[in-house]
């Protein structure tokens, strides 16, 4: 049965064990079954089909992580409540999330089914994906409410602590939709918007049976009709903490996009190439990305019990950890890379291409944990500006200018792919430099 758990007592370093394992596990199949897209249209259709996937995935990649975004004003608020004993306060954040979160999924669907075709044309995809890739959007697109309804109550579940359940509800999706894509991809022949198709679908079941076990299970007593009533306050902090993070990763995503842009401009081969990194960094930012969320959700019900100071260990204790993960991959895949793409494509050029992109790409594993610990621990605070201005720097000053010149003057991608780890150093320079200023630990 799920519940609420608290944070605020016992070994910081178990804790973070305890909560981030569930997110990193939950990661890892999210990411998973977006790799199983990529492999599975790999295995059964054309280089066109694999980018057009790619494309569409990585947009809707977008979305996801600009919805989780502003999610975390919620995830933060819920933390600090249970942390802090106020039960009603926690009902009241869940009722004004769940009805801020529908009206924006209505208006954001409305527009994107609009826009489909012109956000095609503005990834300068390459003319033999065009077809799919509008198809694979248009039809993801249309799941949105499903797919924002799915990721907002796991937010929500991890803001009461439970970051077990969101885990289980992930791999319901992740099995279902491996399924449907062998159906619709492999026996059906339908190509990308079979993709599409069973990743909404997934999506949806999960987001049913979510829904089946909450009420079963009562893991949110307490929470009535007027608690879903929109209150200024209450979404004011909402936006006011997720807002800058959703920006943050909207132009992290957006530079991930220009980056995709620039290989397109090069040739299918190279769009192919760094579509293949992309689904395999995002693995391996697994780890970052679920101890992100964790230092979020520790520190916001420490800070709540008033123990500034296991925020602060709870920050420690989690660069450590992204660090040293970061370093152990970032050597291992200097050596193993052309095995990993080779599992996506048997294109010799591309796996050759992808192989050097990614010998200079992953050691950003490396520095974004760091940021990445950086940014849950400011968000906590309600300092998420933080997040979003080393993040607006890192993207401005070297990874959209820097891979923007690599791909214009080198006909490898090596140099393309050192872009992002010196973006990541920039970031970690705010980071700390704000962190000494700030100085919200002491609080």
């Amino acid at each position: 049965m799920s519940k609420q758990r608290d944070l605020t007592t016992g070994g910081i370093f178990k804790n973070i064990l305890f909560f981030s394992l569930p997110f990193l596990l939950s990661y890892f199949l999210q990411t998973f079954y977006g790799l199983a897209d990529l492999f599975i249209i790999g295995q059964y259709g054309s280089i066109a089909d694999t980018t057009a996937v790619s494309i569409g995935g990585q947009v809707m990649h977008m979305l996801t992580v600009m919805i989780v975004g502003l999610a975390m004003g919620a995830t933060v608020l819920i933390g600090k409540a249970v942390g802090g004993k106020k039960d009603v306060q926690k009902n009241i954040v869940i009722g004004n999330t769940t009805t801020l979160f529908v009206l924006l999924s209505v208006i954001l669907t409305a527009v994107l089914l609009l826009g489909t075709r012109f956000l095609v044309d503005l990834m300068l995809t390459p003319a033999e994906a065009v077809e799919g890739t509008t198809n694979y959007l248009f039809i993801c697109f249309a799941g949105i409410p499903f797919i924002t309804a799915y990721n907002i109550i796991s937010s929500i579940y991890r803001g009461m602590g439970d970051s077990h359940s969101p885990m289980y509800f992930v791999a319901i999706a992740c099995v279902f939709n491996i399924g449907l894509d062998l159906v619709f991809i492999g026996r059906l022949g339908w190509g990308p918007s079979g993709a599409a198709l069973g990743t909404v679908l997934a999506q949806t079941f999960s987001l049913v049976i979510a829904l089946l076990f909450t009420i079963r299970k009562r893991t949110m007593q307490g929470l009535e009709k007027l608690h879903f009533k929109l209150r200024r306050k209450v979404t004011g902090k909402i936006i006011r903490i997720g807002l800058p993070v959703c920006g943050q990763d909207c132009f992290v995503q957006i530079s991930f996009v220009l980056i995709t842009i620039f290989a397109n401009q090069r040739g299918l081969n190279d769009a192919a190439s760094v579509g293949i990194v992309e689904k395999l960094i995002g693995i391996l930012f697994l780890i970052p990305s679920s101890l992100l969320s964790s230092v979020s959700t520790l520190c916001a019900q420490n800070i709540g019990a008033g123990y500034h100071y296991r925020a602060r260990k709870t920050l420690f204790y989690s660069v450590a950890i992204a660090s040293g993960f970061g370093l152990f991959f970032s050597i291992i895949f200097q050596f193993v890379s052309a095995y990993f793409i080779g599992l996506f494509t048997s294109e010799t050029t591309v796996i050759e291409m992808g192989t050097e992109y990614l010998h200079s790409y992953v050691w950003d594993c490396l520095f974004a944990g760091v940021h990445f610990c950086f940014t849950g621990y400011f968000c906590a605070y309600g300092r998420s500006e933080v997040a979003f201005i080393h993040n607006t720097l890192s993207i401005i000053l070297a990874r959209v200018p820097l891979a923007y010149l690599a791909s214009v003057y080198f006909v490898s991608l090596y140099p393309m792919g050192c872009a992002a780890p010196i973006g990541s150093m920039v970031s970690i320079i705010v980071c700390l430099v704000a962190y000494r200023w700030l100085k919200l630990s002491s609080a």
